[in-house]
């Protein structure tokens, strides 16, 4: 059975979000269906899109783990995107936490290395 996974995080404006997620994402949007949506596919069959709702922007949370968490971060970094926070627990589990203009919350997760 396949199954596409598709996180939605609402936004007050597209295109000023457009852009910051372009850099942290380090890529444009693998599909743009309509004039207020964009889609990136993270991996396959799985996609994280944002779209312009403002009663529902800043309440989303997209946690994502990966396994090049140090590479993530480093490279989001060099487009000037740092995280608010991050934590590492118990095991080696680290979770580095982005906020965007409008508060959503976009971690990534993976193995502290």
């Amino acid at each position: 059975m396949a199954l596409d996974l598709f996180a939605g995080i609402p936004v007050t404006d597209y295109a000023v979000a457009l852009p910051w997620y372009e850099r942290l994402f380090g890529a444009p949007p693998s599909m743009q269906p309509n004039d207020i949506e964009a889609v990136w596919e993270v991996a396959e069959h799985r996609h994280v899109y944002i779209v312009e709702d403002t009663q529902r922007a800043g309440n989303a949370l997209v946690l994502s783990f990966v396994d090049d968490l140090g590479e993530r971060v480093a490279g989001a970094a060099q487009r000037g995107i740092e995280p608010v926070s991050r934590e590492t627990y118990a095991g080696g589990v680290t979770k580095v936490v982005y906020r965007d203009a409008d508060g959503n919350e976009i971690s990534f997760g993976g193995e502290s290395k």
